[in-house]
């Protein structure tokens, strides 16, 4: 799952990135809404976390671009301790919550959960394929009931494939799902993390397995007659 961040102060900026990226997330930092602004016409993100006060002007102005391209976003701003014009202006602009500057790292992540819970009226149920399964809201994944834990590239890379289970992903959606903007790649990066989940699936017999489209991209599917599913 891909988030945008857009916020100048650095130490914050960079405190904000790694719990992110330790919570599972792929994050696109910036500074300037200008930058931040190309990156939304070019990457599809489910959730914004966005400054008021920028060095190029207010966050804000950035709400009405996120709501064309991505109607489906949820969008918190963040604000200083007594901006409360700040807070309800943001609101009242179409964002759909707020992080009151400074905050905990730990609160930050269950928002952002509790907002991309908010999509539906009911949480989503979780995915299964063979004995594989993947609650898209907590983003856990469970094989034979038992939770398995994989590094961060590897459960961007699982959930990316399991949304779109039984049809071919191609290299260029996984590649916009795995990597940050401006995030040097080697050529091969994407067919060696395939490889590595591919073999998890098959050590934890997780009766799914990634099969490649040549020349397009990935499938996940379920192994008919698998051993995790007698």
């Amino acid at each position: 799952m891909r988030i945008l961040l857009v916020e100048d102060h650095e130490s914050l900026a960079r405190q904000v990135e790694e719990r992110l990226r330790r919570a599972g997330y792929s994050v696109d930092a910036f500074e300037l809404i200008e930058d931040a602004a190309h990156a939304v016409d070019r990457f599809a993100y489910r959730l914004a976390l966005i400054d008021r006060r920028l060095p190029d002007g207010d966050g804000i102005s950035l709400v009405p671009r996120l709501r064309q391209k991505h109607p489906e976003i949820r969008i918190l701003m963040l604000t200083a301790l007594d901006a409360v014009d700040d807070r309800i202006e943001g609101l009242e602009a179409g964002a759909d919550d707020y992080l009151t500057k400074p905050f905990n790292l730990d609160e930050m992540v269950a928002r952002i959960r509790a907002n991309l819970r908010k999509r539906g009226s009911e949480a989503t149920p979780p995915a299964q394929i063979g004995a594989l399964t993947f609650d898209l809201d907590q983003r856990v994944v469970r094989v034979s009931g038992n939770q398995v834990v994989f590094s961060r590239r590897e459960l961007i890379l699982l959930e990316a494939l399991v949304r779109r289970a039984n049809c071919v992903v191609s290299r260029e959606v996984l590649h916009s799902e795995l990597y940050g903007y401006g995030e040097e790649v080697q050529d091969h990066a994407l067919t060696s993390l395939v490889s590595r989940l591919r073999a998890r699936l098959d050590t934890l017999g997780a009766g799914a397995e990634i099969r490649s489209a040549r020349a397009l991209g990935y499938i996940l599917r379920e192994v008919k007659n698998s051993k995790a599913r007698e």
